[in-house]
């Protein structure tokens, strides 16, 4: 036992500093009783460093060295201290410099006023204002520390990163100057001159400028606000995309996009949305909601392309629908609804083969409805059992104040219509055929019917027509698929999706605060789409 603890304590006594080159050596008993004067190309060595100066005091007995002039520590070829005044302890193999201190490695250089460096745990710190220049990056803060053996710098106050094409600025921010990878905690931002981004957590390579944000994170660029759980962004390419609870704003249209996932083409100005997608839009001081599994988004304000793909759905106070796909041009004011379409205006529903839906260019309100080929209204009878039927080739339709007024019925067009009186009581069944018929609305129930050229038809009592011939050809009622409110336009399985994002969500919420990183999610639909 006796033998094992004097090892302990040899292993433990700490080693002397020795003195390697002095041009001049003298003991002032009036300055420094204690310690030996050292004048004149200083060199000391202490386990693995080597401190140079112009003059120091040594104290023996402390074991303990003053360095004034021309400072430097050096440290495995790798680690270089440099300053105008320095304290060195043998016993506590610690640093402490300052006057202009420099801090340098093969990887960064750090100066400020004041270093201290504690070489048991190879770190350094300081709490004066200090720069750090790394490749093409400036670093500014008033305190931080330095992690020899990582290479990492740790700032928790306020630090700016400055780079030719961007500016991080943080509160708590790790930065490794080796790899360039800066770890972003609480409040951070990144400006440039195409964007800016705020996290609360997030993951920055300025090496190849690829970035990954979490934690209250969106970016900002003209006129689009992205925001997401989960947020990469490819500065070179200007690309972004976002995962779990997306949402992109039009900030000057008032448009917004959601969905759990999306991409983002900065210079094309476009974006392709998928996973419970939702395009909002302002119509006529109304919101249409339009639903697709896939939403794509392309060109500038003015030319810009919306396409929803597969089962689309879409809703406004008013009018709602569903079709195969949605093809929609801000610049001819177009908008197509293709594949099975029906339109739900009031009560009233629409069914024909290709439905367009036209806009005024200039106001940008809905002004009329177009429908190609098998054109078919539906309506109740609202105090009986039948219903209202109109039949035709095509339909032109005007809008007042975003509602179906005034339709044309053009060729072949044929009428089954309950006619009331005043007081609501049944006068007879109308049964029509003629070239065109016009329909007048009020609110959004058909006010007046007309007939125009080669009518032919009558009004039959209740009882003399018979039930069979009460409806045309083809005739469907689809009242049970109605899209009576925002939340109808999802179907089942991506409400099933939502929840699924949602706790997701909670739970990435509850993690630590620890490092991240790189992600990148991309569907790369676009590369797919060229191929075939």
């Amino acid at each position: 036992m006796f033998f094992i603890t004097s090892l302990q304590v040899k292993a433990q006594t700490p080693k002397k500093i020795i003195i390697e080159h002095s041009d001049f050596a003298d003991v002032n008993q009036t300055e420094m009783p204690d310690a030996f004067l050292l004048t004149g190309n200083v060199v000391v060595n202490h386990d693995g460093a080597v401190l140079s100066c112009n003059k120091a005091y040594y104290f023996q007995k402390e074991n303990y060295i003053k360095a004034f002039g021309n400072v430097q520590l050096v440290q495995g070829d790798t680690l270089y201290l440099n300053s105008k005044y320095a304290e060195y302890s043998g016993n506590a193999k610690k640093a402490f410099a300052t006057g202009d201190a420099v801090l340098s490695s093969p990887n960064a250089t750090l100066k400020t006023d004041t270093i201290n460096f504690d070489r048991n745990t190879q770190e350094a710190y300081y709490n004066t204002k200090g720069i750090i220049n790394n490749n093409e990056n400036t670093l500014e803060s008033n305190s931080g520390k330095y992690y020899v053996a990582q290479k990492k710098f740790q700032f928790l106050t306020a630090v700016t990163i400055t780079n030719p094409k961007y500016v991080i600025k943080s509160n708590h921010l790790d930065y490794y100057s080796n790899s360039g990878h800066s770890y972003l905690f609480g409040p951070s931002t990144i400006t440039s001159k195409n964007n800016y981004i705020y996290t609360e957590k997030g993951f920055y390579d300025t090496k190849k400028n690829l970035s990954h944000f979490l934690r209250k994170s969106y970016i900002k660029y003209d006129n689009r606000l992205i925001e997401g759980d989960s947020l990469y962004y490819d500065r070179n390419k200007e690309f972004a995309s976002a995962t779990r609870n997306v949402k992109i704003t039009d900030t000057i249209n008032k448009g917004i996009v959601k969905g759990h996932y999306a991409e983002i083409f900065q210079k094309k100005d476009s974006m392709f949305v998928t996973k419970r997608a939702v395009a909002i839009n302002l119509v006529d001081k109304d919101s249409v909601y339009i639903h697709g599994k896939k939403l794509m988004i392309t060109g500038k304000e003015g030319d810009r392309i919306i396409r929803a793909f597969n089962n689309v759905r879409f809703y406004k106070t008013d009018m709602s629908g569903k079709c195969d796909s949605i093809h929609s041009s801000t610049k001819i004011a177009l908008t197509k609804l293709i594949g099975n379409p029906i339109l739900w205006n009031g009560e009233s529903q629409i069914t024909g083969d290709v439905m367009h839906l036209i806009g005024d260019k200039k106001t940008q309100k809905l002004d009329s409805l177009k429908v190609l080929t098998n054109t078919f209204i539906i309506s109740k009878d609202t105090l009986g059992t039948g219903y209202n039927q109109i039949k035709g080739m095509n339909l032109n339709g005007k809008f007042e104040d975003g509602k179906l007024h005034d339709v044309d019925i053009i060729k072949n067009a044929e009428v089954i219509y309950f006619m009331r009186n005043d007081d609501k009581e049944l006068i007879g069944i109308n049964k029509n055929v003629s070239s065109k018929i016009n329909i007048l609305f009020d609110k959004n129930t058909i006010e007046t019917i007309t007939f125009f050229t080669n009518v032919d038809g009558d009004i039959y009592p209740e009882e003399e027509l018979d039930e069979h011939d009460r409806k045309f050809r083809g005739f469907k009622w689809r009242a049970d698929e109605r899209i009576k409110s925002k939340d109808d336009i999802f179907p089942p399985e991506e409400n099933q999706y939502n929840e699924k994002m949602i706790e997701e969500t909670k739970k990435d919420e509850a993690k630590p605060n620890v490092p991240m990183k790189i992600r990148k999610e991309t569907l790369n639909y676009d590369k797919k789409k060229k191929k075939k």
